[in-house]
């Protein structure tokens, strides 16, 4: 039911909406504005919340806004007008009313955007599901892909996004989480196309979210961890109960670099209280064995360790060609067997 009509130049309200929220679910000041209104408007003939609309016994115009119809309308007795937005906003509207409140020769009414429905937390996953969905359908390379055919480009950005880290590039973090992320929702698409064992990306996150929920006693259920080694302990006992291996060692991966294999398998050891000794053995491969058992009992990650080291080494390769470079040639340049180039 409208109310009384104010005198002046009446309201015009702009009302925004979030694809990403069910449609219905309004604001209340939304559905208040949307209920005194003397005329609401449309121009997108699909948007989803007419069907609500006119189920809440609110007449809709499906028509496009002009920006001096709407003035001219407003000003006619202090009547309220609302523009429901496309998803692709009302930009021809909005620049019209700036263009008449500019000239400064209009008596406009009071403009107001008001959100009638705001995003979640989260909600953007929805946008890059919706994506990778479109992709998945219309991309001729990328409809053809498996899973299999993906595993390098997962390892390539796990890696880019390690390097992010260790650089402390913050940018670059932010951008590498991202794709990681495409990985995931890439590799979920591609399965929920499998024609024997299919599984979506809501699958993927129901698992993952009640596994934290089990694994998370002390913070969903009536158990307690004050310190990191209570949690640790949690974890392990009901990781434990969920797999029921038969050795430590099952589920480590063998296809990880091989300093962070040896590291994994020191730990498990360690964990579960075994007294290993490394492996007698001659060469490179049981030295370096030996060294990333003792970096883990010292709490140092062997592979970072090395990446670090291996920086480090870089950067002395890089200044010692620079100081050659700087040098400049000494006499004749030396061939690769040691001759004359000239």
């Amino acid at each position: 039911m409208n109310v009384p009509r104010l005198s002046g130049p009446g309201r015009l309200v702009l009302l925004t909406t979030s694809h990403r929220v069910a449609p219905g679910l309004l604001s209340w000041p939304a559905w208040q504005a949307l209920r005194a209104a003397d005329r609401v408007l449309c121009a997108d003939l699909d948007h989803p919340q007419l069907p609500y609309l006119r189920e809440a016994g609110i007449e809709v115009e499906r028509a496009e806004p002009a920006a001096r119809e709407l003035v001219e309308f407003c000003a006619d007795g202090g009547r309220t007008a609302v523009v429901i937005s496309s998803a692709d906003g009302e930009s021809a509207l909005t620049d019209g009313l700036a263009r008449m409140a500019g000239s400064g020769r209009e008596q406009m009414p009071d403009l107001e955007l008001l959100p009638g429905s705001y995003d979640l937390p989260g909600a953007r996953l929805l946008d890059l599901v919706q994506v990778m969905d479109r992709i998945r359908a219309e991309c001729p390379w990328s409809g053809e892909r498996t899973n299999a055919e993906l595993v390098k480009y997962g390892i390539e950005e796990a890696y880019e996004l390690v390097e992010a880290i260790e650089a402390g590039d913050r940018e670059a973090l932010r951008e590498e989480l991202g794709d990681v992320l495409l990985q995931v929702v890439f590799h979920a698409r591609i399965a929920q196309d499998d024609p024997d064992e299919p599984f979506s990306i809501d699958d993927v996150a129901g698992g993952i979210v009640d596994k934290l929920i089990h694994r998370h006693p002390h913070v969903f259920g009536e158990e307690t961890a004050e310190t990191a080694d209570e949690v640790k302990a949690h974890w392990l006992r009901t990781k434990a109960i969920e797999k029921q291996r038969t050795s430590v060692t099952d589920g480590v991966p063998l296809g990880q670099p091989a300093l962070a294999l040896a590291a994994k398998l020191a730990s498990r050891a360690r964990t579960a209280g075994l007294q290993v000794p490394v492996p007698a053995g001659q060469g490179p491969g049981y030295e370096l064995l030996a060294l990333a058992v003792r970096a883990e009992a010292e709490g140092v990650e062997p592979e970072t360790a090395l990446r670090a080291a291996a920086r480090t080494y870089r950067d002395a390769i890089r200044a010692a060609e620079a100081a050659v470079e700087a040098a400049g040639p000494a006499g004749e340049s030396a061939g690769p067997a040691g001759e004359s180039a000239v």
